[in-house]
């Protein structure tokens, strides 16, 4: 899954960029169903490479959903990605509607393939989360969902995204952020483990077959229609690198500050955690 980085003073909303061979993203052709879940589960795979137990994080953030909002909800799924968490809420709550949001062309054309099985239950919007104002897009939601995406932020960028979350949700709406919050120096022991778990992890799936994230890209870029987005893909990114990853202890600090009454954690494997706040 991606998140926008930084672009400050652009608009929330970009539909209209043009691809490589002078077509906007809106006119591109559209997967096929079928090949849209094919890409997600090869998604899946590879994701799992880098996330052990990653399954177990999307049982507990719908125990959770489960739990607090029972069947008929709103959802935002953040930094969607393909569309694993919307696909997974759709799929398990059957009156659930979900609005699921990233700035990754490449990633957003294989969401709306899969996602549009749903109808009107599933909305996919382009959306640059570090731009102003992407929160009025979305509207008013009962829970804000999402995993391995994140992490692209700065810390600044992550405590206005929280900010903006929060606006959107009701009082004892909820928030799960599922990621790697990395152990820091003051926890060398459980670094090294982590670190050499995630070692033991990623060469067991890469030797089951499972692709690797660059990989899981030119699978994808095969594809005519999603080959030409790519070019826009890395235009948007040009200027973002990757970021340190924040600690548990900013998570929970900056959903204080961005208004939830209530965070912690539901689910942690060494340091891989599922965050929740309530609003």
């Amino acid at each position: 899954m991606s998140a926008g980085r930084p672009g400050s003073g652009k608009p929330a909303v970009v539909t209209e960029e043009p691809t490589s061979d002078g077509r906007t993203i809106a006119d591109a052709q559209e997967l096929s169903d079928a090949e849209a879940r094919r890409l997600l589960r090869l998604w899946d795979e590879q994701q799992a490479a880098y996330v052990a137990y990653r399954e177990n994080r999307f049982e507990v953030m719908l125990d959770v959903v489960r739990a607090r909002l029972g069947d008929g909800f709103r959802v935002l799924d953040l930094a969607c990605g393909p569309g694993a968490i919307s696909e997974r809420v759709l799929s398990t709550f059957s009156e659930a509607t979900a609005v699921a949001v990233d700035y990754d062309p490449v990633l957003l054309r294989i969401a709306r393939g899969v996602l549009g099985a749903y109808g009107d239950r599933a909305r996919v919007c382009d959306l640059d989360l570090v731009a102003p104002g992407w929160g009025g897009v979305v509207g008013p939601v009962d829970a804000v969902l999402s995993s391995t995406a994140l992490h692209w932020l700065s810390p600044g960028e992550l405590l206005e995204v929280y900010r903006a979350a929060a606006e959107l949700l009701p009082a004892g709406g909820v928030l799960l952020n599922a990621d790697h919050l990395r152990f820091d120096d003051s926890s060398p022991a459980l670094r090294d483990l982590s670190a050499r778990h995630d070692a033991l992890t990623q060469a067991a799936a890469f030797a089951g077959g499972a692709r690797d994230y660059a990989a899981w890209y030119a699978e994808a870029a095969r594809h005519p229609e999603i080959a030409g987005l790519v070019p826009e893909r890395e235009r948007r990114f040009a200027d973002r690198p990757p970021q340190p990853l924040a600690p548990l202890e900013f998570h929970l600090a900056a959903l204080r500050a961005a208004g939830f009454a209530e965070v912690g954690t539901v689910w942690q494997y060494l340091d891989d955690y599922v965050v929740f706040a309530r609003r």
